[in-house]
């Protein structure tokens, strides 16, 4: 082997040696490269689109979400055409879109007379319930919700109790059987189940069903209350329900 091979060979060698460092990088600056392009198209990957809409109405969904007034209007058809009715309205408080804590506040008034004892009674009086409403819509942001809760209620009242004159079976004598602000209260409680649908921005048409039974009542010893305002005949546990129209007055239209 000549000189002139032995340089050149070395040469050859040398420019190898210094290219392979080079060779070895370009795959590597590619792969990551491309990396960054798969995280840039990925971003935040979800299970399926159901997941992602509640990822985000999640996000949407404030902690207070308002205020809103109703008021129910079987009550008032039912003092007209039955023997006892009632005004109420209520207030209720948003959490989330899913808690609904509520007060309802109502006079309850009756003037009635039994056909087979022929008793009359009569009263006029307050009523006042609290309670909790769960939402179970899964779309909280619709404004249609469906509805289940709990109520305490509660009512302290006076009642009129008129009926025939007590006949003295030995004497013939009579004892008249008329008494006034005979007073009451009782305690009671309710399970609800209801719906609501959003008619415009801030009006919600409304109605529930509620069963109700008495926790405790305190009457007068001449004869107990035909009916309890806020609560309904006192005959032991009822079906009732409302309808009602519910105005948010603050919050996220």
């Amino acid at each position: 082997m000549t000189i002139s091979n032995i340089l050149r060979f070395t040469c050859v060698a040398l420019l190898a040696s210094l290219s392979l460092p080079l060779l070895a990088q370009r795959p590597a600056a590619a792969d990551t490269l491309s990396a960054q392009q798969d995280n840039r198209v990925r971003g935040i990957q979800y299970q399926s689109r159901e997941a992602a809409a509640a990822t985000m109405q999640q996000a949407q969904v404030r902690t207070f979400a308002g205020v809103a007034i109703s008021v129910d209007v079987v009550g008032p058809v039912m003092a007209v055409a039955c023997p006892f009715g009632s005004y109420e309205a209520a207030a209720r408080f948003n959490f989330k879109e899913r808690y609904f804590p509520i007060a309802e506040v109502g006079w309850g008034s009756s003037n009635h007379t039994n056909e087979t004892t022929d008793l009359h009674y009569k009263t006029n009086a307050p009523y006042f319930r609290v309670g909790l409403d769960y939402n179970f819509n899964k779309n909280r942001l619709s404004g249609n919700r469906i509805f289940g809760g709990l109520r305490y209620g509660f009512s302290s009242y006076k009642y009129d109790l008129d009926g025939p004159d007590i006949i003295d079976p030995i004497w013939g004598t009579a004892t008249p059987y008329h008494f006034r602000n005979l007073k009451a209260n009782a305690h009671w409680a309710e399970a609800v189940f209801g719906l609501e649908a959003r008619i415009v921005r801030f009006f919600h048409l409304g109605w529930s069903i509620r069963y109700r039974f008495l926790l405790s009542q305190k009457s007068a010893a001449v004869g107990k209350a035909w009916y309890i305002p806020g609560y309904g005949r006192n005959n032991g546990p009822c079906l009732s329900g409302t309808f009602n129209l519910i105005f948010d007055i603050s919050g996220k239209p």
